[in-house]
This record gives structure tokens, sequence and C-alpha cells, in this order.
């Protein structure tokens, strides 16, 4: 039996995504649903929402077990005041088949593979955007244009298949600026554009520079992001229903890009077994041709 390791998330939405995959090839149903049942009373913990009767390393050694097929957990700092560690993922072995999968806990899922220091890795959309796909004129709507955008020069990772468990960057405003905005309004916009900085390069490939042009990018500050976009009349924030938005008078318009947890492969890396292994974890995904 082959062990193909996975680099994965540590904690939060994409780490519970990738393990909903997981269990759904495989028989580590109970063992995913204890590991986000642990994790989510750990955040909670961080977020002084619960009160733990054992201290932290109690709870690290009564969670993990270094034997056979279960979970094991670590320690990580965490940026909150008054919280500096926090327990997360570290490792989990899945029967797959022929193959042994070995999911691995990363801060930076896709740096790993950049590095090749794995051949697969789960880790989301938007920091494929950040950080490697080409800003052109042309705007990206799809996870299937990502692979096309991304220079070889760059990495040799490509997006194998989306989880599915998306969210939107969405284009919001407020009625006396557009009651529907959509890409075509945005071709024509000038003026204030509100987003988050760390998405600036995202919102860029997204909508593409011939939209940007005549476009100055405005950022929320200490503000709540849907109320900085109020205030300037005009942003993209990622929305699940929009009802949040809505709440500060703002219409969601069209849809831009999804933000969603992916499959990533590093071919220089990759053989047989993570090639079979792809096959079993894009079942029923969308998988990128």
């Amino acid at each position: 039996m082959t062990t193909v390791r996975v680099a994965v998330p540590r904690k939060g939405r994409p780490l519970e995504a990738v393990l909903d995959r997981v269990a759904a090839v495989s028989d580590a149903e109970e063992r995913a649903d204890s590991i986000v049942s642990t994790l989510r009373y750990e955040k909670a913990i961080t977020k002084g929402e619960q009160e733990p009767t054992d201290g932290v390393y109690e709870r690290l050694g009564a969670y993990s077990d270094t034997g056979g097929y279960a979970p094991e957990y670590t320690l990580v700092r965490d940026a909150r005041p008054g919280a500096p560690r926090r327990i997360v993922f570290d490792s989990l072995r899945v029967g797959l088949g022929r193959h042994d999968l070995h999911l691995v806990g990363r801060e930076e899922p896709f740096r790993a593979l950049r590095k090749h220091e794995f051949a697969l890795g789960y880790d989301s959309a938007d920091l494929v955007l950040e950080e490697v796909v080409g800003i052109e004129p042309e705007p990206l709507s799809s996870l299937s244009e990502l692979n096309d955008r991304i220079d070889p020069r760059d990495t040799d990772v490509r997006v194998a298949s989306g989880l599915g468990d998306t969210v939107h960057h969405t284009l919001l405003s407020t009625p006396d600026v557009a009651e529907s905005p959509t890409r075509a309004f945005l071709d024509a916009y000038e003026g204030p554009l509100c987003i988050s900085p760390r998405y600036e390069r995202l919102v860029e490939a997204v909508v593409g520079t011939s939209a940007t042009d005549g476009v100055s990018f405005r950022y929320p500050g200490e503000e709540e992001a849907e109320a900085a976009i109020a205030s300037v009349g005009i942003g993209v924030y990622l929305t699940v229903t929009g009802s949040t938005a809505r709440d500060h008078g703002l219409r969601v318009g069209e849809k831009l890009f999804p933000s969603e947890t992916v499959l990533l492969e590093n071919p220089a890396e990759a053989d047989e077994a993570t090639a079979d292994v792809v096959g079993a974890l894009a079942a029923e995904a969308e998988t990128m041709a």
C-alpha cells in the first residue's frame, strides 16, 4: 500500500470541507465528525464562548492518539490577546482504495506545494488568485479558467478540482449608485470602489484591468466591510445569502468569482498513486480540464 501525503488547512471551513470530501470517499466519516466537533469546541474556547475544565495540554493529550489511524492535533500560536495557544488539526491517515491517504495539517498548504514538499494539497482558490494568477484586461469568472492564467515560471502547481464549499466575491452597491450592480456596470463605472486591502490583486484579476480603469480602491479600515461599502457606495465583498449586506441598505449584485477550497496538484511531484487519489477525491466535484 502506497502512502500519499496531502497538505490541508489546520482549521476552519476549508478543513471541514476537505474532511467532508474524504469521508464521502472512504470509511472516515466518524473520525471526520470527531475532528470537526473538537475543533469547533476549541474555537469556542479561543473566542471565550466556552470555559474548559482542563488545561490546553491536558486537552491536547486527551484528543491525540499517535497510533494507527486516529486523528492527531497540535498547538499553534493564536493572534487573539490572552489566547496565545490554540489546538488545531495535525494529521489523519485514511484508507483509500489501494492507497493510504495521509492528511497533514499546514498553515499554508498552497505554499508547501509550491516548495515541492507535497504533490497534493487543499487550499483556498483566493490564495491562488492573490499569489500566482496573472492580471489581464479580460476578467476571470470561473475556477476552470484559473490554470490558464498561472504563469508556469511562477509555479508548477495547478488546480485539479473544487470542493463546492462556495461563497462568492460579489458586487454590492447602494441603490443611488446602482440598483443591481453588474460587471457591465463596473466596466462603465468611474470612481471609488471599496474592497478589503488583502483582495486588491484578486479583485483586479477577477474584474480585469479594463474594468478598473478610472476606479480608485478604498479600504474599510476599522469599519465593518458592509458599512464601509455603504459609505463609499459600491464595493466587492464575500457573500453567502447577502442578508448582512441588505441590512446595511446595499443591493446585492453580480457574483464575480467563487471563493472555494480547491484540490491542488504539483505535477512535478506526481506519480501513479497521486493520480489515483486525485481521481477519487475529485469524484462528483468540478474537475479542471
